[in-house]
């Protein structure tokens, strides 16, 4: 049943009818399976009318692969993508290793503007972490944050 699908377009919103067509899908199966998976929650206007963004389609996409191309039930493919879910979620927690080509910098500890523009300390249990690591935590879990924020955007 590989059948290869159109690109999807660069437009911030799609019409179910767009969705079936883009996905393979007819729109009765789209309205059930958003009953079914918890991650499709389209945009609702005038008269109920469904708005899908560019993240569901792609959902929806990866859907329809574990139904119909992987032999997936409803339950077992809302197993499998709360699985994934979890793994990106686990793998965005965990610190990848540095990229190659990329050096690490020590900050010198007499550079005055990153003392006084720090952000207060993390609190650790006493011993484990010095203040400048303590920054650097708290700098870590910000920038995760803000890549989080801007992964969720596109």
């Amino acid at each position: 049943m590989e059948k290869t699908l159109p690109p999807i377009p660069a437009k911030r919103y799609f019409t179910i009818g767009e969705v079936s067509e883009l996905c393979g899908v007819k729109p009765h199966v789209l309205r059930y399976w958003e009953q079914e998976f918890t991650q499709l929650r389209p945009m609702k206007r005038r008269g109920n009318r469904r708005y899908y963004q560019h993240h569901e389609v792609l959902m929806i996409r990866r859907i329809r692969e574990l139904l119909y191309d992987q032999g997936f039930t409803i339950s077992g493919a809302r197993n499998k993508l709360q699985e994934l879910a979890q793994g990106e979620r686990d793998r965005r927690r965990i610190p990848e290793a540095p990229v190659e080509g990329i050096d690490l910098v020590e900050l010198d500890e007499a550079d005055s503007s990153f003392t006084e523009a720090a952000p207060p300390p993390i609190a650790v249990p006493e011993g484990e972490l010095d203040p400048v690591d303590q920054r650097l935590l708290l700098l870590r879990r910000e920038l995760c944050e803000i890549r989080d924020l801007l992964s969720y955007s596109r």
